[in-house]
């Protein structure tokens, strides 16, 4: 009833001695803390990638069943991830929430925006250690690469 009540006050007790965030219950401020110790208890038993959280785990194992859960309701196709799913839903419904402050352009994913905002800021974080050449996408400079191994 506690924690419950937290919800609706905004009370947080449970703060983090490296960042002071805070938090309504002990076991998310335990959580927090693996970020700054780098603990990642659950491990895949098949390749032994190592996560933070429980839940984490349980969307990686899906990969190696194939399990996919999620199944869109208009054109049936299946995802192992239910924020995939959602992705995948603003394809029927038009949505484009990520809406760029300059030129109101507007994307399906958080991370298109990002690659968008690279065009107005000139931002180029990917380089080439062989010569120098930078890009606004890795998948640029993976492209770019080939030619350095011909």
């Amino acid at each position: 009833m506690k924690r419950h009540i937290r919800s609706h006050t905004g009370e947080r007790p449970f703060s983090c001695k490296v960042c002071k965030s805070n938090f309504t219950r002990a076991s998310d401020l335990k959580q927090h803390m693996r970020s700054h110790t780098g603990e990642r208890p659950f491990s895949c038993v098949i390749c032994k990638s190592d996560f933070m959280r429980a839940f984490d785990l349980k969307n990686h194992m899906r990969i190696h069943s194939g399990e996919r859960p999620f199944r869109c309701t208009v054109c049936k196709s299946d995802f192992g991830r239910e924020f995939a799913l959602k992705q995948h839903m603003r394809t029927h419904t038009g949505e484009r929430p990520y809406c760029c402050m300059i030129c109101e352009s507007s994307f399906v994913q958080a991370s298109s925006l990002t690659v968008h905002m690279r065009l107005h800021t000139g931002e180029r974080p990917f380089s080439c250690n062989i010569c120098s050449s930078n890009f606004t996408q890795s998948r640029d400079l993976k492209r770019h690469m080939q030619i350095h191994s011909r």
